[in-house]
């Protein structure tokens, strides 16, 4: 049972290293940048209040030596960002609140002594402000008003934060761009590995276990590369050698009196030697990228095939020619449409030939018919060899069986490909995308 992964989830495995490594960096900055901002806000807070209880104990020993009537002259000297002095009872407010209040006023009182009668209330919460009120000896009445605030941030520091984040963003796009990129070689190997064709091997370079991957995916190719060069070779030489055999028994059964008889054995030796035919077409075929492709007007070429058709009296049809230069293997080409027109004709009634190009230039050629079609079940097991259809696709109509898959395996030798599909308004489709 095939477990289906949710939506959101990504498909690729870069996508997903990417989503892992990214969220991780980021949570893993997001935390360091956290913790160290709350380490510098406790220890500038620590300063701060230090620095505070020794310059509130100076000034306010300042100020208790100075005449009353110079005492305004010094306030502003000694006001500060957080604090100043005010002269008087200052306002009327509610008991203090916050912790960090009770720990200043504290500070305070154990700095300048019990002397003072130190006393503080909270005057504003948003923003928070309250005011320490002290008696000079005279008994003068002073305020300690005070505005609390964080400890500035450098104006650089989130510009290096954002540095920090594009660095580690490239760095994991980097080594997920570095560990995929051998898989996708890999994929893209395994993909063009076709039985028809000589595929390359990839490079075995890269880290340890990239390069034995690389190797093994080599010797597997090679080894099923030799496998099928025997089941194509054996086959080829099993269909040749009955060649012989068969042309012999005919001449026999050709040798004997006329009669029913007769006519039922030649018939069956008619029937092997196209079912041995077939066969040495369809072990030649797997060498069909072995031809040398051509420069030439795949358009003309069409056009030449179909007339063939048209002269011989078949319903073979043009719809319309996409004109141009390109590089086609004209044999491996003609066999293939020859086989998917003869299909046509034969199970359809009529042939429609049409070819056009794609955004990216290649060439697409399309063969339709008329007749039934074929059960969309049943589309992708036609191309195999020697399976047949019942009902209007069946022995008893002619045929081994091989035409399709002869012509499938040539479009692979080839670097091209073959694709079935029934039409809307019925009938079958076949479509040829050329390299």
């Amino acid at each position: 049972m095939t477990r289906r992964l949710p939506a959101w989830l990504p498909r690729s495995m870069a996508s997903r290293l990417s989503v892992i490594l990214i969220c991780g960096l980021l949570l893993a900055q997001g935390l360091t940048f956290g913790l160290l901002a709350y380490e510098r806000y406790q220890s500038a807070t620590m300063v701060m209040l230090n620095t505070l209880e020794h310059e509130v104990g100076t000034s306010v020993a300042i100020l208790d030596r100075l005449p009353a009537d110079e005492r305004a002259a010094w306030l502003p000297r000694l006001a500060r960002d957080n604090y100043h002095f005010l002269l008087g009872p200052g306002e009327a407010g509610a008991p203090l609140v916050s912790e960090r209040s009770r720990e200043v006023t504290q500070r305070i009182t154990n700095e300048v002594g019990a002397a003072y009668a130190v006393k503080a209330q909270t005057v504003s919460m948003k923003p928070e402000r309250y005011q320490v009120h002290l008696t000079l000896s005279d008994g003068a009445p002073l305020t300690l008003e005070v505005n609390p605030h964080p400890p500035a941030m450098a104006s650089w520091l989130p510009f290096v934060f954002m540095v920090q984040m594009v660095v580690l963003l490239v760095c994991a796009w980097l080594a997920v761009r570095f560990v995929t990129r051998p898989l996708a070689q890999l994929a893209g190997a395994a993909e063009a590995m076709s039985p028809t064709a000589d595929t390359r091997h990839l490079p075995e370079d890269g880290p340890t276990e990239v390069a034995q991957a690389a190797a093994a995916f080599n010797a597997m190719q090679d080894r099923i590369a030799v496998y099928l060069k025997e089941r194509l070779h054996i086959l080829a030489s099993i269909s040749h050698d009955l060649q012989t055999p068969i042309t012999r028994m005919r001449l026999r059964a050709e040798s004997l009196d006329a009669g029913p008889e007769s006519d039922r054995l030649l018939a069956d030796l008619a029937e092997m030697e196209h079912l041995v035919r077939e066969g040495v077409a369809y072990a030649r075929s797997a060498h069909g990228g072995d031809e040398a492709p051509v420069k030439m007007d795949p358009a003309a070429f069409i056009e030449s095939l179909v007339f063939d058709y048209q002269d011989v009296g078949q319903p073979v049809s043009l719809a319309g020619m996409a004109h141009g230069v390109a590089m086609v293997r004209p044999r491996a080409l003609r066999r293939v449409l020859t086989n998917v027109i003869d299909n046509a004709i034969k199970y359809g009634g009529s042939a429609e030939v049409a070819s056009c190009r794609g955004a990216d230039g290649a060439l697409s050629i399309t063969v339709s018919d008329s007749g039934p079609g074929i059960p969309e079940s049943e589309l992708e097991n036609v191309t195999q060899p020697f399976h047949r259809l019942e009902g209007s696709r069946n022995r008893d109509t002619g045929g081994a069986g091989l035409g399709l898959a002869i012509a499938v395996q040539l479009m692979r030798s080839i670097g091209g490909d073959l694709r079935l599909a029934n039409r809307e308004d019925g009938g079958l489709i076949v479509r040829l995308s050329l390299p």
